[in-house]
């Protein structure tokens, strides 16, 4: 003997509604992702800079070398040159040629936003090719 109790239909009515509640729950997730790893991109350790394990460059025949001595004083070539003097110093020393590679030497110690400073004012002066110079690291066995 079975015993059928009787509820209706068989048959489940169709919703025509989204359901957003997944989709706002993979929302809120991203969101914690982003808020999470946001402070991560940021640079934020002190790096000491002046070595480097680059191959080196071939160097042309007379380099012209911009120094940025410890005490932020500046020499061209041999020459001591006042930043407001660099200009012409430097029209001098190439002959006008802009295209001229101007290789940029900073001791150790000296502030990243002096050495950044020494840069706009070659790029005020014209020249835009510039390298700067480290000390090649010694590989250690």
């Amino acid at each position: 003997m079975a015993v059928r109790l009787d509820h209706g239909e068989d048959t489940l009515a169709e919703v025509h509604e989204i359901n957003v509640t997944p989709f706002i729950d993979v929302m809120l997730v991203l969101l914690i992702i982003f808020m999470v790893a946001a402070p991560l991109a940021t640079v934020d350790i002190l790096v000491n800079l002046p070595s480097s394990t680059a191959q080196p460059q071939p160097r042309p025949e007379k380099p012209l070398y911009l120094t940025l001595k410890p005490d932020l004083s500046l020499t061209l070539g041999e020459e001591p040159v006042v930043r407001e003097g660099l200009r012409g110093a430097l029209e001098r020393a190439t002959n006008g040629d802009k295209d001229m590679r101007i290789f940029v030497r900073a001791d150790k110690v000296v502030p990243y936003g002096e050495l950044m400073e020494v840069m706009n004012l070659l790029r005020g002066a014209g020249y835009l090719k510039i390298a700067l110079v480290g000390m090649e690291k010694v590989a250690t066995p």
